[in-house]
C-alpha cells in the first residue's frame, strides 16, 4: 500500500496530467500483481484511509513522505470516493428517528415494524440507524467517520432527520434528538463502533451514567437489551411482521408494543433534554470546527401550524420536508392520505411566512391517478401561487408487501405504469419545473427485492436525463444546472433574478449563472404581504415585524472548501454568497422594506453577523 501511495505522491509532485480513475486502476493492477495476498491488495477505497491513518498515528513515517499542503490537497481530491456527496457545497448526513406510532395510515405506505412508518430496513440510512440503535449521536458520528475516510471535507454539515412524522414524537424526544445531533458535530470524540452485542439481553439495573462517548453509548443500549444485529432483528420481527402484512395487526399496535417494552423504556431514560441543553449545544456550534449549516426535518402538512413552526425554528430547523404526494383531493382520499389540498396550501403559507425552505415529496402512479392527471397535478404544484415548493422529491409509487396497496394490486384496481410511461412523465415534469425548484430525487432507496411491483431501476434519473440531452436548453430545474464538481470561472458568472408570486409573498430567486445557464449559487428572498398573511393565517401569525423581508436560503455550489479556505476553481468562499445577500438587501429596500431577516442555521450565525445582521430571537435581522 505504501509503495503505491508514494508513487501517486511522486506523480502529483511531477505534475502528471493524466491522474484520474483510469490511471489509478492501472497503478493498482501493477501493484496487486506483486501482492502476496488479496488482503494486502491496493484499491482506491483503501488508499485514502491508509494515508489518513499514517498521518494521524505514525507521524514520523508521514513526515518522511514529505507531503506539502498543496500536494496533500491534490492527493485527497484524487482519492476521494463519490465526490458528488459534497458537490452541493455541504456534507449531508441523514439520520433516522426510532420507530413510533403514526397518526396516519396511507394506502401506499410500507409498514416495516423494525422502522419508522414508511421506511424499510434495507434502505442504507435505515441500516445505519438500526446498527446504531436509532441514536442520533451514534448515527452522526459514524457518518462523519465514513465521509472523512472517503476524503470529504466535513466543516459544513447539513443534518437531515427522516423517519417517522417529526411532529408525532413528544417534544421532549425532539429536544433530545436535536441536542444529540449538535453534540455529535461539536465534539471530536472518535467513532469507535459498538461492542459485540447479544441478540437479547436481560434488563437489570441499567447504568445511565457516562453515556457521552460512542463506546459508552453503544454499551448502554446493549445493557438495555436493544439489539443492533440485522439478522437477529429480522428473525425477531418476522412473526409480528407476518401479522401486519396479513392485516391482523396494525403497524401502530406492533410499534406501540415495541416502545412499551422494558428495553425501550430503559433506553428512554436518557432520551430527554431541556431547551437550555439544546441552546447550549447551539452556542457551541457557532464556533465549532464543524458547523451545522442546515437542519432538515420531515413532517406532514396537517401537523404544520404557527405553533409547531415556532418550535421547529427554535430547534434550529431551516428546511422542512413535507409529504404531500398529490394535490388532487379525490386521489388523496382514495389513498387514505387524511389531508386535503386546502390543508397543504395552508402549510405552505405557514412555512413560507416563517422563512423555511420547503421541500416536498410528490408521488406519481398513486391509486386512482393516470399519467395525464399526474402531469397536470405536478404542473399545478410548481405553478399555483398557493404551492410553489423550493425542492421536490418526485417519487413513483412502488408496491411493497407490507403496504395496504397490495389488496388493490391483487384485485387489479392499481397497476404500475410501464417504464416508458414513467420516463415520459418524468421528462415532462422536469421540463415543467421552474428555475427556482430543485428536483432532489426520483427514486427511494428501496431494494429491488422489497418491491413487488413498480420501478426497480436505480438509474431512473439517469434515463430521464439521457432522454433530455437534446433538450437541455429547455431545462430550468436547478439540479441539472448545478456546477457540482466542475471548476467555476468567476468572470463567466452573472447575477440574474426570477420573480414569482405566492399566496403570501413575492419571491425573488437570485442566481449566479454562466452563459449556458449553469448555476453556481442562489438566494431565495421573500417579500411578504402583511395583508395576505393575515388573510391566509390570521392576524398576528407572522413572526416578523412589519416591513421586514426574509432571506430564506443562500447556497453556493461547488466542491466543499473548509471554513475560511478556498480552492482554485471552486465557487465556495469566492464572495458569491455575500454578493447574493447584498443584492437581496437592495431588492428589499427598493420594494419599500425597512428591515431584512434571515433564517440562519446555527453554524452560519457568525457569517451573518459579519454581514451586519444581529441576533433577534428566531432570526437574525439587519436594518436597510
Amino acid at each position: 500500500m505504501e509503495d503505491a501511495l508514494l508513487e501517486i505522491i511522486a506523480a502529483i509532485k511531477a505534475g502528471n496530467k493524466t491522474l484520474d480513475d483510469e490511471w489509478l486502476e492501472a497503478l493498482a493492477r501493477k501493484h496487486n500483481r506483486k501482492a502476496a495476498s488479496r488482503d494486502r491488495a491496493v484499491a482506491k477505497r483503501r488508499l485514502l484511509p491508509y494515508y489518513l491513518n499514517v498521518r494521524e498515528h505514525d507521524h514520523e513515517r508521514w513526515e518522511a513522505w514529505n507531503v506539502d499542503p498543496e500536494t496533500e490537497a491534490k492527493l485527497i481530491r484524487l482519492l476521494k470516493m463519490k465526490p458528488r456527496r459534497t458537490a452541493s457545497g455541504v456534507a449531508t448526513i441523514t439520520v433516522i428517528t426510532k420507530p413510533w406510532p403514526c397518526s396516519s395510515d396511507c394506502l401506499y405506505c410500507p409498514n416495516d415494524v423494525r422502522m419508522p412508518k414508511s421506511y424499510l430496513a434495507n434502505e442504507p440510512a435505515c441500516q445505519r440507524a438500526e446498527h446504531n440503535f436509532f441514536d442520533p449521536y451514534l448515527q452522526v458520528k459514524s457518518r462523519l467517520y465514513v465521509l472523512e475516510q472517503m476524503g470529504h471535507v466535513t466543516d459544513k454539515v447539513e443534518l437531515i432527520v427522516l423517519g417517522g412524522t417529526w411532529n408525532d414524537y413528544p417534544e421532549e424526544y425532539q429536544r433530545w434528538f436535536v441536542r444529540e445531533l449538535f453534540r455529535a458535530v461539536n465534539d471530536d470524540t472518535p467513532y469507535l463502533g459498538g461492542p459485540e452485542l447479544p441478540a437479547f439481553a436481560e434488563v437489570v439495573g441499567v447504568n445511565t451514567g457516562d453515556v457521552h462517548t460512542t463506546s459508552a453509548r453503544s454499551a448502554f443500549y446493549a445493557e438495555c437489551g436493544i439489539p443492533s444485529d440485522a439478522d437477529a432483528l429480522a428473525l425477531a420481527a418476522a412473526p409480528v411482521q407476518g401479522l401486519v402484512n396479513a392485516g391482523r395487526l396494525s403497524y401502530n399496535q406492533a410499534v406501540r408494543e415495541l416502545m412499551e417494552s422494558a428495553s425501550w423504556h430503559a433506553a428512554a431514560r436518557i432520551q430527554q433534554a431541556s431547551w437550555e441543553d439544546v441552546e447550549r449545544e447551539h452556542h457551541i456550534n457557532e464556533d465549532a470546527r464543524r458547523r451545522v449549516v442546515g437542519l432538515v426535518i420531515e413532517t406532514r402538512p396537517d401537523l404544520i401550524t404557527t405553533e409547531s413552526a415556532r418550535t421547529m425554528r427554535r430547534l434550529g430547523c431551516t428546511k422542512i420536508q413535507m409529504g404531500i404526494q398529490s394535490l388532487d383531493d379525490e386521489i388523496l382520499a382514495a389513498n387514505h392520505r387524511m389531508v386535503t389540498s386546502a390543508q397543504i396550501a395552508r402549510a405552505f403559507a405557514v412555512l413560507r411566512t416563517f422563512g423555511f425552505k420547503i421541500h416536498v415529496h410528490f408521488m406519481a402512479n398513486l391509486l386512482g391517478s393516470t399519467v395525464a392527471s399526474d402531469e397536470a397535478d405536478y404542473l399545478r404544484l410548481v405553478s399555483d401561487p398557493r404551492f410553489c415548493p423550493d425542492e421536490v422529491k418526485l417519487y413513483p409509487c412502488a408496491l411493497v408487501e407490507s403496504s395496504h396497496l397490495m389488496e388493490s394490486y391483487a384485485n387489479g384496481t392499481w397497476q404500475p405504469y410501464t417504464h416508458e410511461q414513467l420516463v415520459d412523465l418524468l421528462v415532462q415534469d422536469v421540463l415543467a419545473t421552474p428555475a427556482y425548484v430543485r428536483i432532489s430525487r426520483m427514486i427511494r432507496d428501496i431494494s429491488a427485492t422489497d418491491i413487488v411491483a413498480g420501478n426497480k431501476k436505480t438509474n431512473l434519473r439517469q434515463m430521464v436525463e439521457m432522454r433530455l440531452e437534446d433538450r437541455m436548453d429547455e431545462v430550468r430545474e436547478i439540479r441539472m444546472r448545478e456546477v457540482a464538481t466542475s471548476d467555476v470561472q468567476l468572470s463567466d458568472l452573472r447575477l440574474t433574478c426570477v420573480r414569482y408570486q405566492t399566496s403570501t409573498a413575492e419571491e425573488h430567486f437570485l442566481q449566479w449563472v454562466d452563459d449556458d445557464g449553469h448555476i453556481a449559487g442562489f438566494c431565495r428572498l421573500s417579500l411578504p404581504s402583511e395583508s395576505a398573511i393575515a388573510r391566509e393565517l390570521g392576524e398576528g401569525a407572522s413572526p416578523l415585524s412589519p416591513f421586514t423581508a426574509m432571506i430564506r436560503e443562500v447556497h453556493v455550489y461547488g466542491r466543499v472548501a473548509g471554513l475560511g479556505a478556498s480552492e482554485q476553481g471552486a465557487a465556495q468562499h469566492a464572495g458569491l454568497g455575500k454578493a447574493l445577500v447584498e443584492e437581496a438587501c437592495a431588492h428589499a429596500h427598493a420594494a419599500g422594506f425597512t428591515t431584512i431577516a434571515v433564517i440562519s442555521a446555527i453554524g452560519t450565525r457568525g457569517y451573518y453577523r459579519m454581514l451586519g445582521f444581529r441576533d433577534a430571537g428566531l432570526y437574525q435581522i439587519r436594518a436597510l
